[in-house]
């Protein structure tokens, strides 16, 4: 059986960090599962987790006041869930729910946070490939409203 530190090496968010980095991420995780349609994130509970995706399928969601939850976005294997737990007041702003059974490591973010204040090279490693993963979302954001709100041609 692999070990967290193993499958975090394996994961493309984590490539090319150094051992020692690896071992102390890992430190913070936990396999975990959940069944088809089984809720991970609750919109506004407490972020105090970040998951990285081995198997399956998530569905990120925005509850809206008249259609309930509407997805958003659709994440998968070798992708990260969750970027709330980096910033103040670590509220979740998105709900999160499997469509596929799913596996993933669970990583407990105050203590990452800890880690990585007591270690500055892992916080800035850390905050370097998060700020990466967040560009790349909110441009995947800005697509989707270019062809929600976009101009068409007659």
């Amino acid at each position: 059986m692999k070990s967290i530190e193993d499958l975090l090496s394996e994961h493309p968010f984590f490539a090319g960090l150094p051992a020692p980095m690896l071992e102390l991420i890992a430190g913070c995780g936990v396999n975990v599962h959940f069944d088809e349609d089984e809720c991970i994130i609750s919109e506004n509970a407490p972020a105090d987790l970040f998951f990285v995706l081995r198997s399956g399928k998530v569905a990120i969601e925005v509850d809206t006041p008249r259609q309930g939850p509407q997805t958003i976005e659709t994440i998968s294997s070798g992708q990260l869930l969750g970027v709330s737990w980096l910033v103040p007041p670590y509220r979740w702003t998105f709900g999160a729910r499997a469509i596929d059974s799913t596996s993933a490591i669970a990583v407990d973010a105050a203590c990452l946070r800890g880690k990585c204040d007591d270690d500055p090279e892992l916080g800035y490693e850390m905050l370097k490939r998060f700020a990466v993963l967040v560009r790349d979302r909110l441009q995947s954001t800005r697509l989707q409203l270019l062809d929600l709100y976009g101009t068409h041609a007659s």
